[in-house]
């Protein structure tokens, strides 16, 4: 074969390794970048979730009153478990449970049940175990609630002792602060201010609870979900 025809055919081959690769999926200039290289934009909203300690972050959303109660037993179990499993400290463990929809209404404390309960209870359709009646204390902060609810007693103040911190749905306060003004011939505006004032413990009013579960993933949190 002549030094030309050698020459030649070394290019062509070049060539068809080339466009093998390009038919493959190397990008053209001006291309988007492929989905492996999306990197979620960062909000100062949301820097609280990078806040909690902890070497392996949980994210559990909850969005129904028995879902409350149940989320509250899977804060309590991931650092049980964790514990006894892999010998790591509650601070070794970041959970943030979800209060959206009507899980939101356990994201108030008792000066909120104690004030608008009946209004409360008539919306979400909960009663007090106990008494039939509608609740005048938030009763996840009681260990005999959480008894009832099957979740051994665990409460918020024993997650909160944890370390759990709460993402409550701003979406739902403000529609719950607008029920219950209605029910009580209040102001929507004045109520939602209260209601606001008087979260639980380490908690975080966030755009809307769908947002968060969103958010919380971009930020390195595995979704556990408690119905």
């Amino acid at each position: 074969m002549s030094s030309d025809n050698w020459t030649r055919r070394s290019l062509l081959s070049g060539l068809g390794a080339a466009a093998g690769a390009f038919a493959l999926g190397t990008p053209a200039a001006g291309a988007p970048a492929p989905a492996s290289e999306f990197r979620p934009t960062r909000h100062p909203q949301d820097a609280w979730l990078d806040a909690v300690p902890g070497k392996h972050r949980t994210f559990v959303d909850c969005s129904t009153v028995s879902g409350a109660g149940e989320g509250i037993l899977y804060a309590n179990n991931l650092y049980v478990a964790n514990k006894s499993g892999y010998s790591l400290e509650d601070s070794d463990v970041a959970v943030v449970v979800c209060l959206r929809h009507f899980a939101t209404v356990f994201a108030y404390t008792d000066a909120i049940w104690g004030k608008y309960g009946k209004a409360m209870s008539d919306l979400v359709q909960f009663t007090d175990p106990k008494t039939k009646q509608a609740p005048s204390t938030n009763l996840l902060y009681s260990a005999d609630y959480g008894l009832m609810m099957s979740n051994f007693g665990n409460t918020i103040p024993s997650v909160v002792k944890h370390g759990t911190h709460f993402a409550v749905c701003d979406l739902a306060t403000h529609f719950i602060s607008g029920q219950v003004a209605a029910a009580v011939k209040s102001s929507p505006d004045e109520l939602y201010k209260e209601f606001a004032a008087n979260l639980i413990p380490n908690s975080h009013l966030v755009a809307a609870g769908v947002v968060a579960v969103n958010r919380a993933q971009e930020h390195g949190y595995t979704l556990l979900t408690a119905l």
